[in-house]
């Protein structure tokens, strides 16, 4: 009743099969992609430059035969600007999609409320939007529950704040004699760690500040605030704006004939086509950046290039630092011969790579170092047909400034 009798022949073919595909499960599960998680606001500029710059990264990886024999393959969760989303954004790339490494962030908020959730998952995270030196205090304070934390970029606010008080002492002052100055900012997270070292350091500069103030990254008019700046006497306004309305806030200046130039941290007009957006009335304006089509380092000419070639658009900051922090990455697994999570942490620790902006090495707390070889901040000013020009620091600049064209009669 239970069929013919098996040979021992057939039975020694068939216990041999079974065995081959026993082996044939593990080898071929190790063949699956490495999967890389993005997680960002993705109807931003700095949200489509974050996922074309991965494509582009993986592509180069890719093309080399990829790491340890496997592909590198990506996903994308979109964060928007909301710390709700944004956690939704990382518990559907740690628990659905399973990825061995999160790259993104823009928004400091957002990425401090997502901290907790990617150290609870146990996956590596490299930032390369939010700028609080907050995020990566977290390791300092305690190593084991959040060594899975990395900022590749940008360098955070407070050598922000550094870089803005040397361009301060060294242009503004220095060689413009623009000794009185306003600042202002939104009231986000990575403001509030910035503009006071900044005003310390431009006060113990030299410079004459005259008014500060953060106001409401919903601000839509601006009038009032740009009264109580021209009130003030000042000679130069410094903004640090990230999330609010930076195309607003050009327009007004410009259409009022403003008698004050500004500059400074302006993160959406660091956008390619930002210029064109606001009808050029961002023209003068001084917005730091982290790398422009100079050679900073051997990587920087040819990443800008075929970045353009294949979007059409010019990089901003997040797309630098998603380039880097998959390479970076790649190196580390190849180092490590595994994607196992705590082996790749020590090598991406030893990290030490010809990056975009600059020299890429982390420092103890798993940030990016800054400064000399490493990620510096650019002072670049929207000029005439929308081009830019490198102002500061003197020994990278391209051109010569200009001034609103109602105070350069």
């Amino acid at each position: 009743m239970f069929g013919h009798p098996i040979s021992k022949r057939a039975f020694t073919r068939a216990a041999a099969a079974i065995a081959a595909s026993a082996v044939m499960v593990p080898v071929m599960a190790q063949q699956a992609p490495i999967k890389i998680g993005l997680t960002t606001a993705v109807q931003l500029q700095v949200g489509r430059d974050t996922q074309d710059a991965a494509k582009l990264a993986i592509d180069e990886v890719n093309a080399k035969g990829g790491v340890l024999g496997r592909k590198l393959s990506f996903v994308v969760a979109d964060e928007t600007e909301n710390p709700e989303t944004g956690i939704n954004a990382i518990k559907k790339l740690t628990a659905d999609e399973k990825v061995d490494v999160i790259v993104g962030g823009y928004t400091s908020g957002v990425t401090l409320a997502q901290a907790p959730h990617i150290t609870a998952a146990k996956t590596i995270y490299l930032g390369v939007g939010a700028a609080s030196p907050a995020i990566t205090a977290k390791v300092k304070q305690d190593y084991e529950t959040n060594k899975y934390l990395f900022r590749v970029g940008p360098i955070n606010a407070a050598h922000q704040a550094r870089s803005l008080t040397e361009w301060i002492s060294g242009h503004l002052l220095g060689e413009l004699g623009l000794k009185k100055i306003a600042i202002i900012g939104e009231n986000a997270k990575w403001v509030q760690d910035l503009v006071p070292i900044l005003r310390k350091g431009a006060t113990e500069a030299g410079a004459d500040v005259r008014f500060v103030e953060l106001f409401d990254t919903s601000t839509s008019d601006f009038s009032p605030l740009l009264s109580k700046i021209r009130n003030s006497e000042a000679q130069f306004l410094v903004v640090i704006l990230s999330h609010a309305s930076s195309d607003v806030f050009a327009k007004q200046w410009y259409d009022a004939r403003f008698p004050i130039p500004y500059g400074g941290i302006d993160v959406k007009s660091m956008d390619s086509d930002f210029f064109n957006r606001v009808g050029g009335k961002s023209i003068s304006q001084l917005a730091a950046n982290f790398a422009v089509r100079a050679p900073l380092t051997p990587k920087t000419l040819p990443f800008f290039d075929e970045f353009k070639k294949r979007t059409g658009r010019v990089p901003v900051y997040t797309a630098f630092g998603t380039y880097d922090a998959i390479h970076a990455y790649a190196q580390a697994v190849e180092r490590a011969k595994t994607t196992d999570t705590n082996t790749v942490i020590k090598e991406l620790e030893k990290t030490s790579m010809v990056g975009i902006a600059g020299q890429l090495e982390f420092d103890e707390t798993h940030d990016v170092k800054a400064g000399g070889k490493f990620m510096n901040m650019l002072f670049v000013q929207w000029q005439a047909n929308g081009e830019r020009a490198v102002i500061w620091p003197k020994a990278l600049r391209s051109g010569t400034m200009i001034m609103p064209p109602w105070l350069s009669k």
